[in-house]
């Protein structure tokens, strides 16, 4: 046996850290400071440690970045995808205006994956989850109802149905643009507290027994009050744009979206709604789309 010492053992290989993508923006204004302390499953902050001043609810805040939705933000959070000023975040942390945040990049992977889908809704289908017996608007989503002339090169999977969601409802007697998407990004947009992506609708009325030139028939002070005055579950209604299409039509243009809002308008002027259409989500449009087809949100599309 030699008496010479045995070389040191060669060292494990360090494995590298994932990559992470910086998302952070430009900080918002504070507009009041938070009371309390953050409840979060992080160490307790030293004695006499101070939340920031404006400080708010990590998901909250990367909502307002537009870097995904609340629920997306607590998911990537629980996946630890989430690191703010360098240190791994936890679900309910608090944060201030200036803190940065980054994300892996596996969320951002898992965002390009997600779909946007337009769909020219039928009468008959509900917007959301099945109800009175009625199909959701979802069920006709498939590769047979895959319109032709959409010019998407993203090939349908059953997989993209899954947390599919409507962004604001038409009634089942409507027809017209439903946008479905797994963005919550997209969803917060149309659909968030703060949306003013704009709705356009065409709507063909009767006024009594009158069918036929209804424009002529109609009171010009009562059309002013559908764009200014009305009011629906004790609250003032938003200023519209309502005009005139044709002798028997109305264009509508909403920033809000209460339910049944535009035949529950029409009804407190007199006017009876015959059949409502909407042809246009911010710059989105519903264009050449046959009913009961789909296609994807272009890539240069935006709401």
């Amino acid at each position: 046996m030699s008496d010479r010492p045995s070389p040191p053992a060669p060292a494990s290989p360090v494995p590298r850290a994932r990559p992470r993508l910086s998302l952070s923006a430009a900080p918002r204004p504070a507009s009041a400071p938070a009371s309390g302390r953050a409840r979060s499953s992080r160490p307790a902050a030293p004695q006499g440690a101070q939340v920031p001043a404006g400080a708010q609810r990590l998901n909250k805040r990367m909502a307002e970045l537009g870097l995904c939705s609340r629920r997306e933000a607590d998911e990537w959070i629980a996946r630890g995808w989430v690191r703010v000023d360098g240190v791994p975040a936890s679900v309910g942390q608090q944060v201030g205006p200036q803190a940065r945040i980054e994300v892996d990049r596996a969320a951002q992977g898992r965002q390009r994956d997600q779909v946007t889908i337009l769909l020219h809704k039928p009468v008959g289908y509900v917007s959301g989850q099945a109800e009175d017996g009625h199909r959701p608007a979802a069920s006709l989503i498939g590769p047979r109802t895959h319109w032709q002339g959409d010019a998407s090169r993203t090939r349908f999977s059953p997989s993209q149905l899954r947390g599919l969601a409507p962004c604001g409802r038409l009634d089942i007697d409507s027809v017209g643009l439903l946008v479905l998407t797994q963005d919550g990004r997209i969803a917060r947009q149309l659909i968030g507290e703060d949306s003013t992506v704009d709705k356009e609708y065409l709507v063909r009325v009767q006024y009594g027994d009158v069918a036929q030139d209804v424009r002529a028939a109609f009171p010009e002070e009562r059309l002013a009050l559908l764009r200014h005055g009305l009011a629906l579950d004790g609250q003032r209604l938003k200023p519209a744009q309502v005009e005139w299409q044709n002798p028997e039509q109305l264009r509508f243009v909403l920033t809000e979206g209460k339910k049944r809002q535009i035949r529950r308008m029409c009804e407190q002027v007199g006017l009876k709604v015959v059949g409502l259409k909407r042809i246009r989500i911010g710059g989105v449009r519903l264009g050449q789309l046959p009913v009961g087809q789909w296609r994807y949100l272009g890539p240069d599309e935006r709401f």
